[in-house]
């Protein structure tokens, strides 16, 4: 059994993390979102590769949804006396895995090798691929100006309105080696309950990865990250709101019609089956909360299931 996954964010870590804790690990490639990618303090940071890499090492903080569990942040408390900006934080720990990157990169290694370098670090059996070795920059536009992504989320706490979402660079990236031929290999491929706007769709605006979705004849399942009319994490609500689409797993269904033979949704969203499948899409319920390993594991049983793996 071979299956790709599109993901990244907090939510497309811990399926990744529920789809391991069933399968095999290295029957696994995770096709993490490179869009959010950005530099800080002369360090090129990857958050959504790290927090994949992390959650699945075990590492992860929990509380704070991301970083290093127990990590501490005194290099940048005594930076702040420098006069420098400080509200994107980065562990002391956490710093290391920056500093690693930072110095592959500028010896010449890719960012997929340099993914693959840290993974093995951490001791991380999935596949992790970025979706483009090219740069990819998310920037939403909002009555503020244009903003980098981790700007609007972070330093902002997506409090703008948004207006539009564009993907710098997409258009004459490629995707990353092994993408492709991982989603067309694929006995399963699954959409996480990511972000539809900030971490889905800058995979999906690479040339070559939609049609390889599209194309694709093997069940296609996404899980909404949409529950009860609202999201688990920001800022797929606001952003789905800023955009005109609907903040619900009906929304969530239309923005991947023709990409997804069926969509897992919370039982708390079942009054939106039927506008699900006016999507074009099965819906099935199974609950989407991962809160313990008991609830982790449903979650990917029910996915498998709904891809016909038992």
């Amino acid at each position: 059994m071979t299956l790709a996954v599109l993901c990244g964010g907090i939510g497309g870590s811990r399926f990744v993390r529920a789809l391991a804790s069933v399968v095999e690990p290295d029957r696994i490639t995770a096709i993490v979102n490179t869009g959010d990618d950005d530099e800080f303090h002369g360090l090129y940071v990857s958050p959504d590769p790290d927090i994949v890499t992390y959650t699945l090492a075990g590492e992860v903080d929990e509380d704070r949804g991301w970083g290093l569990r127990g990590d501490t942040f005194r290099w940048l408390d005594a930076l702040r006396r420098f006069g420098h900006e400080t509200w994107f934080n980065i562990g002391d720990r956490d710093l290391a895995t920056h500093l690693h990157r930072t110095r592959l990169l500028r010896d010449g290694a890719t960012l997929s090798e340099a993914m693959r370098d840290i993974a093995t670090a951490f001791g991380v059996r999935v596949r992790m691929l970025p979706m483009s070795d090219d740069r990819v920059r998310t920037v939403v536009e909002t009555g503020a100006g244009d903003l980098a992504f981790q700007r609007f989320l972070v330093q902002r706490h997506a409090s703008d309105t948004v207006r539009a979402v564009r993907f710098d660079g997409a258009a004459a990236a490629r995707p990353a080696p092994g993408v492709v031929d991982a989603l067309a290999s694929a006995e399963a491929i699954f959409i996480a309950p990511s972000n539809p706007i900030g971490s889905i769709a800058p995979i999906l605006a690479v040339p070559g990865i939609r049609d390889a979705v599209t194309r694709a004849r093997c069940a296609r399942v996404a899980v909404s990250p949409i529950i009860g009319d609202r999201s688990l994490q920001p800022p797929a609500g606001e952003m789905m709101a800023g955009l005109g689409h609907e903040v619900s797993a009906a929304g969530v269904a239309r923005l991947y019609a023709g990409l997804i033979d069926a969509l897992i949704a919370d039982p708390d969203d079942a009054r939106h089956v039927p506008a699900i499948e006016a999507a074009g899409t099965r819906a099935l319920l199974a609950p989407a909360i991962i809160g313990d390993d008991a609830s982790r594991r449903a979650l990917a049983h029910a996915a498998l299931a709904a891809a016909g793996i038992a």
